[in-house]
């Protein structure tokens, strides 16, 4: 058996329910047989290690530990994993990656192998990395991991000439999305997307454990209708506007009056800055942020080099039109030179429409 893939697979059942913590799984191993496991469930909760540890009981003493990420050494919510790995007599421990946490950072390896304690990292490191890129770009920079979603016609069409956009990919495709939504800590859509084509942004699923993201309507000048269908106060979860100081008092008041808070953030070319705003949303602890559009928050995100990785749906539809809007709008690339490449590139199919994903680093 795999122990550290089973580690893994641990890990990812607690997919976007652990922000802005990692997820962790971790099996206790000993002659052969598995003597506990267990995944950190949500931030606040027992770390995995803690999990299998209680599931060992007495007989963890001289066990040998996989876990996906390095054990912590410091108090957080919680206390020292690396200390009851100690106190339980473990012999060794797998690591597939150290904790890019600068508090973590080694310092759980070297608090092991002081113990007497053998360490070995590097099993399945890149699955590892992949499972919590998330996690490692938050806590090393304090900006949220963003993720820039569009679903285009075969010949890059986001609408048609008159507007239409509903639906241009099908069903398979949009229950992928509506999951993708239940793992991040925030949805984010420019004033325009709303206007036009009035959003709920809600994970929508038949999971008894769904957890909605936050909401969030980039809007420099307060022109999100009052009447929005994202703003009703019966939808689950929380919806904020994020201005600039050119919204007028009165709209502002507006938004206020109907509990809607507004996230005032400094204006750049007359536009809300999307920098500071991702570093506001960090300093809240959201650490993923699902970037649904449209063309021009895209185009402003991508130009700031905000974006993170790309999710593109293509459907088999050919829409044609010049006036017909694309995903990313601004000025574009001079060259195809200057063109940004993603890097890693996978290809999905969900029925008659093709995912493709890629990071821009």
């Amino acid at each position: 058996m795999d122990y550290m893939k089973r580690a893994l697979e641990l890990a990812a059942l607690a997919r976007g329910h652990t922000g802005p913590n990692p997820m962790v799984g971790a099996v206790l191993v000993k002659d052969g047989q598995v003597l506990g496991e267990g995944f950190h469930r949500r931030a606040g909760e027992p770390h995995a290690e803690v999990h299998a540890l209680r599931q060992a009981g007495e007989a963890a003493g001289g066990a040998t530990l996989f876990v996906n990420l390095e054990p912590c050494a410091h108090y957080g919510r919680t206390p020292p994993c690396t200390r009851e790995l100690i106190a339980a007599g473990i012999a060794q421990v797998h690591m597939a990656m150290l904790d890019p946490n600068p508090l973590v950072s080694g310092r759980g390896k070297a608090e092991l192998e002081a113990a007497g304690i053998t360490t070995i990292v590097g099993e399945h490191v890149e699955e590892a990395q992949a499972l919590n890129e998330v996690f490692v770009k938050y806590i090393t920079t304090r900006h949220p991991f963003v993720i820039a979603k569009f679903a285009m016609s075969l010949d890059g069409k986001i609408a048609t000439s008159a507007g239409e956009s509903r639906w241009i990919t099908g069903e398979e495709a949009r229950r992928y999305v509506h999951r993708l939504r239940d793992t991040v800590d925030a949805v984010m859509v420019g004033v325009n997307t709303v206007i036009a084509d009035d959003p709920l942004l809600t994970a929508r699923l038949e999971a008894p454990d769904l957890r909605q993201p936050l909401r969030v309507i980039v809007d420099s000048k307060g022109r999100t209708p009052l009447h929005a269908r994202v703003l009703d106060h019966r939808l689950p979860g929380k919806t904020i506007i994020a201005a600039s100081e050119l919204i007028p008092e009165g709209k502002l008041a507006g938004f206020e009056d109907q509990g809607i808070e507004v996230l005032i953030s400094p204006a750049r070319g007359g536009m809300v800055d999307l920098e500071r705003l991702m570093q506001a949303l960090g300093q809240r602890e959201i650490s993923s942020v699902l970037l649904e559009g449209g063309g021009t928050i895209l185009a402003s995100a991508f130009a700031a080099g905000l974006v993170d990785k790309v999710l593109a749906f293509i459907a088999p539809k050919i829409i044609g039109g010049k006036a017909a809007p694309t995903p990313v709008g601004g000025e574009g690339a001079p060259s195809l030179a200057q063109a940004l490449t993603l890097k890693r590139v996978a290809v999905e199919r969900f029925g008659p429409d093709v995912l493709i994903s890629g990071y821009t680093r």
